[in-house]
């Protein structure tokens, strides 16, 4: 007889929910099922949204994300909680309450500090900005991208490889114990992300996927660390298998031809049954 398979890991996304399936809650249990783990979720805003762009967003009631997340832990283990959108003020605070002296205070945390969408829609309130850089401190990794980390730092966006650096080492000064710089905005025929920790920093290139379907790809790549951690010794060697793989998702997200506007990334490209011929687009940019 067989041994039985082992329990597949338990992840928790904390975030607000993407009718058009591509970002948020959606793309992060994707995301979890394409990479062997659970996903769990609580929902912190509903959104009416497609490939074109955000028209409404709906907060949930702050006690009804509290209610979510107790219950939930009350009977499943959570091996990593990634967080996504959380809206406004206080949720955030809310949320960083049950992840220091509540139900999640010892889980390992992957904040992807989610602000705007990649159609230029607001996602998180003007006001929750303190707030959420408030919580850094408590995220075992922070993964913004190059706008977002210009808001978290009240500076300019910065274009090149050195500004990275800079911009992430000030992440590290703020409180965060390690950052992923995500550079899809940088020009370049390679995608340079940078990861710093207190060790120093260390560059991560891809190949930029000339595609027109990126729409998700801050919350895939978030949540695929998350997914990939318990399987590793180290978050770097999470990251970086998470990279690799968001890559070959974004070189075959073109192959769905979902909605007029930018598609999704293709989280389940290497199980699909059915594969049409790679198509060309714009450059992805997040």
């Amino acid at each position: 007889m067989a041994a039985p398979l082992p329990r597949p890991p338990v992840v928790l996304s904390i975030a607000g929910s993407d009718p058009s399936g591509g970002a948020g809650i959606q793309a992060d249990l994707k995301t979890c099922s394409a990479l062997g783990a659970y996903g769990t979720c609580v929902i912190t805003a509903l959104t009416a949204q497609s490939t074109r762009g955000v028209t409404h967003v709906h907060e949930v009631p702050t006690e009804i994300v509290r209610a979510q997340v107790e219950t939930l832990v009350a009977d499943v283990h959570v091996e990593v909680v990634k967080l996504g959108m959380l809206a406004s003020v206080a949720i955030v605070e809310m949320v960083h309450e049950l992840l220091v002296t509540g139900p999640l205070a010892t889980v390992p945390v992957v904040l992807d500090p989610v602000m705007v969408s990649t159609s230029g829609s607001r996602l998180l309130a003007p006001d929750a900005v303190a707030a959420v850089r408030a919580l850094l401190p408590r995220a075992d990794v922070i993964t913004p991208n190059l706008p977002e980390a210009a808001v978290l730092l009240g500076e300019d966006t910065v274009g090149t490889v050195d500004g990275l650096r800079g911009q992430a080492q000030r992440l590290l000064d703020l409180g965060a114990r390690r950052v992923l710089l995500t550079g899809g905005h940088l020009e370049g025929d390679a995608s340079v992300d940078l990861w710093a920790d207190a060790g120093g920093s260390v560059p991560i290139e891809a190949p930029r996927i000339a595609t027109s379907s990126t729409h998700g790809t801050g919350c895939t790549l978030s949540s695929a660390i998350a997914a990939l951690r318990p399987r590793h010794e180290d978050w770097l060697s999470a990251v970086l298998e998470a990279k690799a793989w968001l890559t070959e998702a974004l070189r075959h997200g073109d192959s769905l031809d979902i909605g007029g506007g930018p598609g999704p990334v293709h989280h389940f490209h290497e199980q699909s049954r059915w594969q049409a011929p790679l198509s060309t687009g714009r450059v992805a940019n997040r």
